[in-house]
């Protein structure tokens, strides 16, 4: 396959993606304010996108966790994972609460946008209650309640890992149910062209072309910030691993699955090569043959960093105070869960986004707007979301082998 044919193959379709918006954004110019007839062409493609994503969370989420059956070396390597993947989640949070700080992505943008709908006054224990619970089980079967339904499909991803060979059939009930889901948001992404140019044409046509003004304001920072993560963020992990030694190696072996993730958009797509660098980097078998594939889909730095980004540009947007250690705490938790229920495929972000619109109570236009965003900044978040699982790999290493992991594994290598 040639260079050219193997670009449009992995990128075509976020092309068109983007050409579709142009075309929608330069019909709202012409028409203004009679965009508003594009509107239900768009609504049609938001609707089907919230239908699925209940029965994509659960089944995606359930199916990962019942898949978990050799729970002896095993369960050391998973605890230290998840707390590594939550820690440099939080890490990469954080650094864009300061991006997003110094540098307000919707800054100087006046839109007249729905609010967000509120629930009433209740207390902060009252909200987590309502947010993680249901007194019912149909309610589960909403978007509304997406924390809950988190919960319980990792409530029966377990139980169905914990009872073994009966669990099976449920097991692979669950994993057909993924793929289908999967293949369901395929179709639905084919009519994403004509949905999101739609919907462009209608939030320029009414809301004017200022919108489109804190999208180079958002790309300007995360790319930046973004690659410094990248470099500096990633040396730092590499160090931690295995001090300068660690820093080197990752280097000299990283680069071919950092342009494997940067062409295909996909870190499912990259595992392959990431296995290949964790293995020349000396990361142990039973470790990097567990946390990558797995960290292709739950462990996303560059998604939490891009979802942080999102956050504030719908709060500035929709006039809502950033800021204060609720607000900031809430936003990085939102964050870690909208990278976890990412999948590993190209377009994947979709599920993030819808996860930060429901939870938020932002009305529908919110969708459209940081999709945009969740495009323009796909290559490197990938990039850094595949690579992430490598150099937490290196992390789990050096905990359960001992600083001088790395020496130990070129040893058994040359004997």
């Amino acid at each position: 396959m040639s260079p050219k044919s193997s670009f449009l193959k992995n990128y075509g379709f976020s092309l068109l993606l983007i050409f579709s918006i142009a075309v929608g954004s330069y019909l709202g110019v012409i028409f203004k304010a009679k965009a508003v007839f594009f509107k239900p062409f768009g609504d049609i493609f938001l609707n089907m996108l919230f239908t699925v994503v209940v029965p994509m969370v659960f089944f995606s989420m359930s199916s990962a966790i019942a898949a978990m059956t050799d729970l002896r070396r095993l369960a050391k390597i998973l605890i230290w994972m998840i707390f590594i993947f939550i820690l440099t989640g939080v890490i990469a949070s954080v650094l864009m609460v300061i991006g997003v700080k110094i540098f307000p992505p919707a800054a100087g943008v006046n839109i007249a946008l729905s609010p967000p709908v509120n629930g009433g006054q209740i207390s902060v224990i009252e909200q987590i209650v309502k947010a993680v619970t249901v007194t019912d089980f149909l309610e589960l079967i909403s978007k509304k309640n997406m924390l809950a339904l988190i919960l319980f499909s990792v409530i029966v991803g377990l139980a169905v890992s914990s009872i073994g060979e009966r669990g099976r059939s449920f097991a692979r009930f669950l994993s057909s149910g993924n793929e289908v889901m999967g293949k369901v948001i395929s179709y639905v992404m084919l009519y994403a062209p004509i949905g999101l140019g739609a919907y462009f044409a209608y939030l320029v046509g009414v809301f004017g072309p200022q919108l489109l003004g804190s999208y180079f304001r958002a790309a300007a920072l995360y790319y930046p910030l973004t690659i410094l993560y990248f470099i500096i963020g990633f040396s730092f992990y590499a160090y931690l691993a295995a001090r300068f030694k660690g820093v080197k190696t990752f280097w000299a072996n990283i680069i071919p699955a950092s342009l494997t993730a940067w062409a295909t958009g996909s870190s499912v797509a990259t595992i392959p090569a990431n296995l290949e660098a964790a293995k020349k980097i000396g990361v142990p078998e039973d470790i990097r043959e567990v946390i990558i594939p797995i960290g292709a889909t739950i462990h996303m730095d560059g998604s939490c960093l891009s979802a942080i980004l999102k956050i504030a540009l719908l709060f500035g947007l929709f006039k809502m105070d950033f800021s204060g250690p609720l607000t900031i705490l809430t936003a990085i938790g939102v964050a870690l869960l909208a990278g976890t229920v990412m999948s590993g495929i190209p377009g994947g972000g979709f599920i993030g986004e819808l996860m930060i619109v429901s939870l938020y109570g932002f009305p529908i236009e919110a969708l459209p707007i940081i999709s945009m965003v969740g495009t323009l900044v796909d290559p490197p978040a990938t990039m850094v979301n595949a690579i992430g699982d490598n150099v937490s790999s290196m992390m789990v290493a050096r905990v359960l082998g001992g600083k001088n992991w790395m020496a130990k594994r070129v040893s058994q290598s040359a004997s």
